[in-house]
Order: structure tokens, then C-alpha cells, then sequence
């Protein structure tokens, strides 16, 4: 089947649609030895380079794979970032031939559920604003709130941005000046939990995402770890979006021990570990 090489690639895991449009515009996508164009289509059975790498493209979207990650404090929600800051890709599970994209995003300072995919068409949806996915967050504020602050709240409440809102505001837990709510979104805006309560003159203590659509932060998941979701929540968030279903990859021999032996050894991270830096890591050790 021919398809616009951007979703090719989106579908394989290999990029995001926008990521692999802007490589496609930077020339450094070839399709059967010429230089692909925004617009050009192609089939995963030509052969397509990314800056001269051959990829595999026969399987490209027959499976699909999600991972919950309990997000710590202190990760940076990009694959590298110009700061030397930890990020969320460096305790995830190596794949083979596909690569992890994140389902939205969490500022540096918020904690929780934060959903990957090697399908780039399956994040794409369920991050559009027209999917209607809503978010739920767990967050503690400091201040006086009053049932006219949550009808505000609820109601809306022009940023700079424009207008915002939760869909829903409940009380969760909490005394005094320090309370729990839990609140609901259907949007991402640029840290919009926070900048919602600020404008009502409360501040923001601790903030958690707990739940994405369907997908509910797991029990048994600590912060700093991952888990892979099965066939069941996965077939879950396709029909959210009214998407194909498609099976789960099945790993087998080396790379199913791997895969294994990694989600073994991860460790609970209540913040994010700061990174060695290149000289401190060649530094060779003093002798005892």
C-alpha cells in the first residue's frame, strides 16, 4: 500500500509524523536512491534511508507496544536535551527496530503516568485535541479554595493562552492550607494544572498525573519504573481513539531475556538521578 512517507515512518515507531516530516523538509530522507519530497509516497517495500540507514520497513506497523512509566521528579520530557538533564528515554527498555515516543508530556517538576508507543500514528491520535482524551492529576495546593474558586474553576478562565478549564474538580484529601484534589483536563496545554490554580491565587505544592483516557497509573508500578500493558489495555486505548486493534509484539529468544533481565533490575527513583558528565565518567578511579 502506498502512504505518505511521513506516516510510514510514524507507523513503523521510527519517528513521529511531525518529526519525520521535518526530517523529510532537512533532505535527509532517500526513497529508492532520490530525495524525498513533503507529499512523496511510498510502500515498506522500497528502499527508504534516514541519513543514509537502511530501514527495515516490512513489519512496519503489524504490532504495537505501550509502556506505563511512573515519571519522577526532576526527568525532562525530550529524547536529548541541551542542558545535560536527565530524561524520560534513559531507563527505558532498548527495542529492536522501533524506538519509544511519548504520549504527551509532564513539566520537569510533575510526577506520574506518562504513557510510550512504538506506533507514532497511535500517539498522535490520542494526543490531538479532536480525540477528546482527557488526563487526570493528583495535586496538592497551598491557599484558601472555596466552592466558588472550583465553579470558576470548572467554568473557565482566560490565560494567556486563552481559555481553560477542568472538566471536573473533586476534593481528595488534606487539612488546613495543604489539600489534595484531583482534577481533570481534555488538553495538554503548556502547564496548564498549574497556571489554572495560580490564576485563582493558590499555589501548587505537588502535582501527579494519574490517569491518561483509560490507562490508569498502576498500584504495583514505583516511581522510576515501567511496565509494559498487554493485549487488553492496549486493544483499550485503540478503541479510545477508534483505531485498528493490533497484537502486542511477541518477543522471543535473546531479545525477550533482555527485555527481562532489564525490567528486573530497575530501581525505585523518588527524583531523577543527575547525569555523570563525559569527564567524570572517563576520570579514571583513585587506588584505595
Amino acid at each position: 500500500m502506498n502512504e505518505r512517507i511521513q506516516k510510514l515512518l510514524a507507523v513503523a515507531g521510527i519517528a513521529s509524523r511531525r518529526e519525520a516530516e521535518r526530517w523529510i523538509a532537512d533532505g535527509r530522507v532517500t526513497v529508492n536512491g532520490k530525495k524525498a519530497q513533503l507529499g512523496d509516497r511510498a510502500t515498506r517495500f522500497d528502499e527508504i534511508r534516514v541519513d543514509g540507514r537502511l530501514l527495515n520497513l516490512e513489519d512496519a506497523g503489524t504490532s504495537r507496544r505501550v509502556l506505563v512509566y511512573n515519571k519522577p521528579v526532576g526527568e525532562v520530557c525530550t529524547r536529548n536535551d541541551p542542558e545535560g538533564r536527565p530524561t524520560v528515554f534513559d531507563h527505558l527498555p532498548k527495542t529492536k527496530g522501533e524506538r519509544w515516543i511519548n504520549i504527551g508530556r509532564l513539566d520537569i517538576n510533575t510526577s506520574g503516568l506518562l504513557l510510550f508507543t512504538t506506533d507514532g500514528d497511535l500517539a498522535n491520535k490520542l494526543m490531538h485535541p479532536s480525540s477528546g482524551v482527557d488526563r487526570e492529576y493528583a495535586v496538592r495546593v497551598r491557599g484558601e479554595v472555596d466552592d466558588a474558586m472550583i465553579e470558576r474553576l470548572k467554568e473557565g478562565v482566560l490565560l494567556e493562552d486563552g481559555m481553560a478549564r477542568f472538566t471536573d474538580v473533586r476534593y481528595f484529601d488534606g487539612e488546613g492550607q495543604n489539600k489534595w484534589y484531583h482534577v481533570v483536563l481534555m488538553e495538554g496545554k503548556n502547564r496548564e494544572v498549574r497556571r489554572l490554580w495560580e490564576s485563582q491565587d493558590v499555589t501548587v505544592s505537588r502535582l501527579k498525573r494519574v490517569r491518561y483516557g483509560c490507562i490508569f497509573l498502576p498500584s504495583n508500578v514505583p516511581v522510576g519504573t515501567w511496565v509494559e500493558l498487554g493485549q487488553r489495555e492496549v486493544n483499550d486505548l485503540a478503541d479510545l481513539v477508534g483505531m485498528e486493534r493490533k497484537k502486542t509484539k511477541r518477543m522471543i529468544g535473546r531479545e525477550k531475556e533482555q527485555f527481562q533481565r532489564v525490567a528486573k533490575r530497575q530501581k525505585i527513583r523518588q527524583h531523577a538521578n543527575p547525569r555523570r558528565s563525559t569527564k567524570a565518567a572517563a576520570r579514571p578511579k583513585k587506588k584505595v
